[in-house]
């Protein structure tokens, strides 16, 4: 539903797809630094069109922020699909990774919107879900991940780590290392 719903946003016509695209390129990016407040003036200036431009797209702060939500998602699916022939802890573990730079994108989001729950929202949870679930069962059929350990449990421990804020260069990465250790399974 998430592919769905973004081709139903993007125009038709080339130069409108591009003006388009790179809305959502320069929304992900001033969401990324500033957070929920980014300037939609910033935003348009960043994507190289008016704010006119900007609002014939998304006409309301709302409808960016989902579109630019379900693409981070849809792009989620697309990282999982092409990891799928990765051996299993490798195809997981890359798409943690990627999990982790949507989290930025998320929380922005998710703090201007304060919790609400659209039909958009939903299918992206379902969406991401799907993606990874496979990665993951694949991976505790090869005995490289706990067997106790569910999606959602992991999607929440990636989540809080990437949420918090960090004093030191590269600390992020080292806590998500110990953590993903504790996910795999004990050698035996």
């Amino acid at each position: 539903m998430v592919s769905e719903f973004l081709a139903a946003q993007r125009p038709r016509r080339t130069d409108a797809a591009r003006n388009f695209d790179a809305l959502l390129a320069a929304a992900r990016e001033a969401f990324a630094e500033h957070g929920a407040e980014a300037s939609l003036e910033d935003i348009a200036r960043r994507a190289g069109v008016g704010i006119g431009t900007l609002y014939r797209n998304f006409p309301t702060r709302k409808h960016l922020f989902e579109t630019v939500y379900a693409n981070e998602v849809n792009d989620l699916s697309l990282v999982a699909e092409e990891l799928a022939g990765e051996p299993p802890w490798q195809a997981l573990h890359g798409w943690l990774q990627r999990f982790v730079d949507y989290t930025v994108t998320k929380r922005a989001i998710r703090d201007a919107l304060a919790g609400e729950e659209s039909d958009v929202f939903l299918a992206c949870r379902k969406s991401m879900f799907d993606a990874g679930e496979p990665l993951l069962e694949r991976a505790q059929r090869a005995g490289q991940v706990r067997p106790d350990i569910t999606i959602d449990d992991l999607l929440r421990l990636v989540s809080g780590i990437s949420s918090v804020a960090y004093p030191e260069e590269g600390q992020r990465d080292r806590v998500l290392a110990i953590a993903l250790d504790g996910v795999r399974a004990a050698a035996r």
